[in-house]
């Protein structure tokens, strides 16, 4: 008997790993239940070690690719990762303005893993002023989060600081991912603009977190799109996170992937 599931589109760069970008955001979406689509905003070549190109589509043929997900599925959620360019970022913006998405979640990649900028300077402040007053929630983590506020982040206390600024660029919820500080290892922080929550979780000593970002930012969409309330979605996608970084891949020579599909292990 046929039967419908939630849809949500991931508009980001490609992978050729297949660790991060529009691949890790399709496996997340799917382990966590939803039915996925995808916007290519850039082609990347990468692996677990480095980035070592990057093409951006035109903006006309990502408008395009945005079209024909609208005109056809009932998106419930939308995330963003790899932009690149302010060009791009205005091109979706424009895009996701009339839709008036409820659930809108931006995830600012500027940098890769291995130190290759993924979004033009120039594309950071379009990125504030257009795109995060759509936003449900941004979820930058703390080197995203120490560019887009101008605050050096060493400790909770720092993040709080970092939060209260990008929430004042109009997003709705923060979220900084606290896997980098060095304080409080694995603990998440959330701004509603009033009330912090503070989400601690596991910190697993590996290497293999090629992707967490990218992971992370895709299940808290499914689960928005599922219909549970951001700090639920927050929770629910960081414990899925938790196990993925600890049933981590140790393929490729350099960082490897989460395992997004854990559960399915025989």
């Amino acid at each position: 008997m046929p039967h419908t599931r939630k849809q949500v589109l991931t508009i980001a760069g490609s992978d050729s790993g297949g660790g991060a970008g529009i691949q890790a955001d399709l496996k997340a979406m799917s382990a966590n239940g939803v039915f996925a689509m995808s916007v290519i905003t850039a082609i990347t070549a990468q692996n677990t070690e480095e980035v070592t190109d990057v093409f951006e589509l035109p903006p006309a043929i990502i408008a395009s690719q945005i079209d024909a997900v609208f005109d056809d599925f009932d998106v419930a959620a939308v995330k963003t990762g790899m932009l690149g360019s302010a060009a791009i970022v205005e091109t979706v913006a424009a895009m996701l303005k009339p839709q008036n998405l409820a659930n809108l979640v931006v995830d600012p990649v500027m940098i890769s893993k291995s130190g290759h900028s993924l979004l033009k300077p120039d594309a950071i402040d379009v990125l504030k002023a257009r795109l995060f007053p759509l936003a449900l929630v941004v979820t930058p983590n703390v080197h995203e989060a120490q560019q887009l506020s101008g605050i050096e982040i060493k400790s909770l206390a720092d993040a709080r600081r970092a939060a209260k600024v990008i929430h004042g660029f109009g997003c709705k919820y923060v979220l900084i991912k606290g896997g980098h500080l060095l304080t409080e290892r694995a603990t998440d922080l959330l701004y509603d603009g009033r009330f912090f929550t503070v989400f601690k979780g596991d910190f697993i000593d590996t290497p293999h977190t090629h992707g967490t970002g990218c992971t992370f930012a895709s299940a808290i969409a499914a689960h928005l799109a599922l219909g549970k309330p951001i700090g639920d979605a927050v929770q629910t996608a960081k414990a899925y996170l938790t196990e993925a970084i600890r049933h981590s891949l140790a393929i490729g020579h350099g960082h490897g992937p989460t395992d997004h599909f854990y559960f399915l292990e025989r």
